[in-house]
């Protein structure tokens, strides 16, 4: 048994900023008698599967780090939203809550920011935080009863053909429903923290993440009757891809694998939520306000004379 509080370090180390601020942090931690354990955020970077090579057939948990355990109170990462997306990979599986710090530019998904560090690290250490749970979800590429494929997803599983400009048919399954049929450039599978990104400029709604739901965004549909939907997340959705070519299938914007006409993509909501620590009232239209200009005020301007 530990005889000290564990705590996690996600670090993107393609950034000065995040090593140095990740040393310091690392310093505070152990000066107040904690242990840590550092790891990449490289780890949780799946990347894309070549056609020509064996296929990841690994399960989603293969990305948790060496150390990283349920019995971790939390994991600090440092980088931008790309690198919470990885961090989320590394954490979910074991169910360890993880404090964002954006090193990076937008930092939609990160809770504070580098100048905020200090107090950030203070409210940590006198364990002045919350939690917020987002739904995860697993995507699985199957042939049969292999699975060929597969990785954890917080925000959304794009499946279109190359190059995207070119239309292909697809027939979705969402639970006990009868499936449905969609010609468009591709389709976009996507959670709500997800709605506010590819499937936000595909053109579907804005979801508050405490909704159990998952949202089906044709890309650029052929049809007047393709449109968003939105639905419940405990239904299991497959995608037959009914295209002859094979199609290229993109997980958070940084991980994906071909998809062949033999083959099925399952998606189903994981049981591992994504845990965010939150310290302060997380108020999700303001992030929007801030991040991305939802609801401003729209103010006429005064006629030139």
């Amino acid at each position: 048994m530990r005889s000290v509080p564990l705590v996690g370090l996600i670090v993107n180390d393609g950034k000065e900023n995040a090593v140095a601020a990740a040393r310091k942090i690392q310093n505070s931690l152990e000066d107040c008698g904690h242990e840590v354990v550092r790891a990449s955020s490289s780890g949780g970077m799946v990347g894309f599967a070549n056609p020509d090579q064996h296929m990841r057939t690994l399960g989603y948990n293969a990305c948790v780090p060496e150390g990283f355990d349920s019995s971790m109170s939390l994991a600090i990462v440092l980088g931008g939203d790309g690198t919470v997306l990885s961090a989320a990979r590394q954490t979910a599986p074991v169910q360890v809550p993880i404090l964002t710090i954006n090193t990076g530019h937008l930092g939609f998904l990160t809770e504070a920011y580098l100048a905020d560090l200090d107090r950030a690290l203070k409210q940590v250490l006198d364990n002045n935080w919350e939690l917020e749970e987002r739904s995860s979800l697993v995507i699985s590429v199957m042939r049969g009863d292999q699975r060929r494929w597969e990785v954890l997803c917080l925000n959304e599983m794009a499946l279109h053909r190359e190059p995207l400009t070119s239309m292909c048919h697809f027939e979705i399954s969402i639970g006990r429903h009868a499936p449905v049929d969609i010609s468009a450039d591709g389709v976009i599978l996507s959670t709500p923290t997800g709605s506010t990104a590819y499937a936000l400029s595909a053109g579907g709604p804005v979801i508050t993440p405490d909704c159990p739901v998952l949202q089906l965004t044709p890309i650029a549909p052929h049809s007047l009757a393709s449109r968003a939907l939105v639905f419940s997340d405990r239904e299991p959705v497959t995608v037959f891809p009914a295209t002859p070519e094979r199609l290229m299938m993109v997980v958070d914007g940084s991980a994906g694998c071909y998809v062949w006409p033999e083959d099925r993509v399952l998606i189903r909501r994981s049981d591992h939520p994504v845990k965010f620590v939150r310290l302060s009232d997380h108020e999700f239209f303001q992030v929007l306000r801030n991040k991305l200009g939802w609801g401003l005020p729209h103010v006429a301007k005064p006629e030139r004379s």
